[in-house]
């Protein structure tokens, strides 16, 4: 009851408007779930960008903002005392104004946002220590991630230890998927006989949100999988149990997975659990990623040295 008061109010008051951004960006921010929440340096390097490139965007659009409503002001018909100029067609102060000054602030941000962003590019290393691999495999309406120095992989659940760099290979197995975790920065595709790289680390421990958010088709507003961001030790751990799990990653395992079906789904038919929301499983192959890839074109696989 005491809550809906104040929105009753701003809502007489017509200010309900304002409100609701903040109401928005709020709960993402509680979720873990926008890079205006950063968990790693790749996001809050994005959050950072994203509040300058705002204010210099403001800046450009200032202008419009403040200019158009002075000039209905000043030109209405009822102000016999604006000048009326039929022949006038420049100004050049007007036009630096309108042309000039944008392009000077887009120039200006290019300059300031190249370096970073090629520093901190998908296929870039973050920090010189050797990076936890993570294979990635997507399926529909699904995600396979493997760990392959463990041999182990998990379905629609991801872990990840904390401060530590993690480098992600993503391949798909069906449709073009794209694969974020917004908290943690950097959208990538996953596409079918292609290999692609993404270098992310998390600073804080915690559940986050992953997502694919590619328009591909009835379910991917399904495929949604937990990240979990856990101390050196617990991911140790869960390594370890991950490793006694009953499931193994063979081929008949696989073609469960490939089935055209959720994630859920996926793991309740393998663990003969109707309230099964993922699975784990040991015994992973050598070069199980690498296979998948091959199905579509071998010569996409990046050489071992």
């Amino acid at each position: 009851m005491t809550r809906t008061r104040p929105i009753a109010s701003a809502l007489r008051h017509g200010r309900f408007a304002l409100l609701l951004p903040a109401l928005l960006l709020g709960g993402c921010q509680a979720d873990h779930i926008s890079f205006l929440d950063p968990a790693g340096p790749i996001a809050a390097l994005q959050k950072h960008w994203f509040l300058l490139l705002s204010g210099g965007l403001l800046l450009v659009i200032l202008p419009v903002l403040i200019g158009v409503p002075l000039c209905l002001w000043h030109y209405r018909a009822s102000n016999r005392k604006a000048r009326f100029l039929p022949d006038w067609d420049f100004a050049l102060p007007l036009e630096f104004l309108v042309w000039g000054f944008p392009a000077v602030v887009v120039i200006a941000f290019s300059l300031l946002v190249w370096g970073p962003e090629r520093r901190f590019s998908p296929e870039r290393a973050i920090g010189d220590a050797p990076p936890l691999q993570v294979e990635v495999v997507a399926l529909n309406w699904k995600w396979l991630f493997i760990y392959p120095e463990a041999h182990v992989a998990s379905l629609d659940h991801l872990v990840l230890p904390q401060e530590r760099e993690v480098e992600f290979h993503l391949t798909s197995d069906a449709t073009m998927q794209s694969f974020l975790i917004p908290s943690l920065g950097s959208q990538i595709y996953a596409m079918a006989g292609m290999v692609t790289h993404l270098h992310l680390q998390a600073d804080r421990t915690g559940r986050l949100l992953g997502e694919n958010t590619q328009f591909n088709g009835m379910g991917f507003q399904d495929q949604k999988f937990p990240v979990d961001i856990v101390s050196a030790d617990q991911f140790a751990q869960w390594l370890t149990k991950a490793g006694s799990s009953p499931l193994q990653l063979d081929t008949q395992s696989y073609d469960v997975l490939r089935r055209q079906e959720t994630g859920r789904k996926s793991a309740q038919t393998l663990l003969h659990d109707p309230k099964a929301s993922d699975a784990v499983f040991s015994s992973v192959p050598d070069r199980f990623f690498q296979g998948i890839v091959m199905h579509y074109d071998a010569s996409m696989l990046p050489h071992s040295g």
